[in-house]
């Protein structure tokens, strides 16, 4: 099978590009940096594009038989402008109608789902529920992965220097994953499915709240002594008035924070694999 991987150079996409090429799959990356990923994936296919450029979408797309999208609201993006989730989306979508793409992958997330709990309404969760209603509609058959918190949010995204950083309360557990678990999900999806449609939780092994995982990864963790740095999320929320990474921050923690996932991985497990690495594991081998 070829597949088109959008997305490949970030936390989560190489991972699943890994994961996708040493389970032979034969991958061609979509890549705005054409430089960047030949020094990720030295032999791999590059083809240069970009989703918000339907053409080169289009061309990126010839030949391949599945795309894998690893897409994101970035921090920096206000509503008004275009989106990978949005525009972006339209134009795969439209792509793969053309060239005969005969399965979509995405990536999404369980705690998208907070919307709309507790009068919270974020537009970034919108443009991911809009896009998941476009795939579910395309009618080309796919297959869509609702994470839970990934376990690499702590070296690239909570941890600063030695302190880890935490904004607001955490209230619900969560069942962080490894995304080198992921991505072997992933690729065992590729080899399972057919022409049917998948919806699949990815969840790990153990559940916490953040609170409770920082103890966990301080205790385990061996570079550096560790100590937590925390925040009121009112005042990011303040601060977020007047610059678009806080207001991004307070929105996706207060999610985090509050979103009462449960677990729903069974038919994942069993279809795909259970997962392996524990967030002990995770933080001793950092």
């Amino acid at each position: 099978m070829k597949i088109l991987v959008i997305g490949a150079s970030g936390m989560l996409g190489k991972p699943v590009t890994k994961a996708l090429i040493a389970a032979g799959f034969d991958i061609t990356l979509l890549a705005r940096d054409v430089e960047k990923l030949k020094g990720l994936f030295p032999g791999t296919t590059i083809q240069k594009g970009d989703v918000l450029d339907k053409d080169s979408v289009i061309t990126a797309m010839q030949g391949m038989d599945a795309v894998y999208c690893n897409l994101s609201v970035l921090p920096t993006v206000k509503e008004k402008d275009q989106h990978t989730e949005g525009e972006g989306m339209d134009n795969i979508i439209a792509a793969a109608k053309e060239t005969g793409i005969r399965r979509i992958a995405y990536l999404s997330s369980l705690v998208h789902r907070y919307q709309g709990m507790n009068n919270f309404n974020w537009w970034a969760f919108g443009i991911k529920q809009q896009a998941i209603q476009k795939i579910q509609a395309c009618g080309i058959p796919y297959t869509i992965f609702y994470p839970s918190t990934f376990m690499e949010t702590y070296p690239f995204q909570m941890m600063r220097g030695n302190k880890i950083a935490m904004l607001g309360d955490s209230i619900m557990p969560m069942w962080f994953i490894a995304a080198d678990d992921y991505g072997k999900q992933v690729a065992a999806s590729f080899h399972r499915l057919t022409s049917e449609n998948r919806d699949y939780a990815v969840q790990g092994t153990e559940a916490f709240t953040f609170a409770d995982a920082n103890k966990t990864f301080i205790g385990n963790y061996r570079k550096a002594k560790l100590n937590t740095m925390k925040a009121p999320i009112g005042l990011m929320k303040c601060l977020g008035l007047f610059h678009q990474p806080f207001n991004y921050a307070w929105h996706i923690c207060e999610a985090l924070n509050k979103y009462p996932e449960k677990f729903e991985s069974e038919t994942s497990w069993e279809e795909l694999g259970k997962p392996v690495i524990t967030l002990k594991d995770y933080a001793a081998s950092l």
